[in-house]
């Protein structure tokens, strides 16, 4: 008796040995499942799944090599004290000298010989690696040898040594932008709200009070994949930018829909998410998208995602069959080739040949 109760003993505990390893980790790969745990406390289920008629809005973009950023600086002004150089812009007024015949109250540009020129009435005076404290009294003392007494205020109108900071700016390799004479800034794994702040801070080094404004000029870092079985000739892997609003029929028709060596047979595979121990597996129903208009299963696709399209295995088999059959068929045509020669020569001889 005791061996037949072990006997029944030892089915029993393998059944729940694999009923409790199929209730725990991953699910079955081909099976369809939610990536969050519903919460019906908040209000009613929503599948985080987007679909044609149901998109979602994806997070904040992160910014990664080799995006594209497009920053213009607003706001460029150079910490003091400012060292004059030529071709910057100098606003200089003067009260006491020939006022009504020349005023002195314009812009004036430095030249290359680092002067000014403050008319024929004035002439010239040297500025050029002078503070804009040292300049005015350059150019009082200059004028008080005509008009004593007089009284000069200059400023800074455009400095040319600032570099503007405006276009295309790559994100290199290294994760950084580069800014030029101000350097470069890591912006890897920023919003578009944070390299701003980032930059900003860069800029605070050599200016006062920067303000630029990033945006996004080319998302060419969040892709997702089209992986097209070859039915034994070679899978085809083609990479598709994320425009936050592609499906499963848009990624489809942008690689010209199926091939002759597809099937039907069409899933997302979906990277596990935040809160995911696995992968996320959404089946397709094609026909239903293409023959019904069933928008259920035509998926929004989202950074990460591999559509895979399986292929025809009536296709694969034929493809398996002629890597056997078509040496083999090479074979027998070079021997039939041959066989067919030499009755000829046998027969008609070597000149028949012509």
């Amino acid at each position: 008796m005791t061996n037949i109760h072990f006997s029944y003993r030892r089915p029993l505990m393998a059944a729940l040995g694999l009923l409790v390893l199929a209730t725990t980790g991953c699910t079955a790969f081909m099976a369809p499942r939610e990536p969050f745990p519903m919460n019906p406390v908040q209000g009613p289920p929503v599948n985080p799944a987007g679909r044609e008629k149901d998109m979602v809005t994806l997070p904040p973009y992160v910014i990664e090599p080799p995006d594209i950023l497009l920053i213009n600086a607003v706001k460029i002004v150079p910490k003091p004290p400012h060292v004059i150089e030529p071709f910057d812009g100098l606003l200089v007024r003067a009260i006491g000298a020939d006022d009504q015949r020349d005023p002195i109250g314009n812009a004036y540009f430095v030249d290359p010989e680092g002067k000014i020129d403050l008319g024929p009435s004035y002439g010239r005076v040297e500025v050029a690696n002078q503070t804009i404290d040292d300049a005015q009294e350059s150019i009082r003392r200059h004028l008080s040898q005509l008009y004593p007494g007089v009284e000069v205020s200059v400023s800074l109108g455009v400095s040319a040594g600032a570099q503007q900071i405006v276009g295309e700016h790559l994100v290199g390799m290294d994760g950084r932008v580069n800014l030029g004479t101000y350097g470069s800034v890591y912006v890897t794994g920023l919003t578009v709200e944070e390299a701003k702040a980032r930059i900003e801070e860069k800029l605070s080094e050599y200016l006062v009070d920067p303000e630029v404004v990033v945006d996004i000029f080319s998302y060419n870092s969040k892709k997702y994949y089209i992986i097209t079985q070859g039915a034994g000739f070679g899978d085809n892997i083609v990479t598709a930018p994320i425009t936050g609003n592609d499906t499963v029929l848009d990624a489809i028709a942008s690689i010209g829909g199926l091939s002759q060596l597809s099937s039907t047979r069409i899933y997302i595979a979906r990277p596990a998410q935040p809160g995911m121990d696995c992968e996320q597996i959404l089946e397709v129903d094609y026909e239903g998208i293409t023959q019904g208009a069933v928008t259920e299963t035509n998926y929004q696709l989202l950074p990460g995602d591999r559509l895979f399209i399986a292929e025809d295995r009536m296709r694969k088999f034929d493809g398996v069959l002629s890597r056997f059959t078509q040496p083999m068929e090479r074979v027998f045509g070079f021997v039939s080739l041959g066989t067919a020669t030499l009755n000829r020569i046998t027969r008609y001889g070597l000149g028949s040949l012509n």
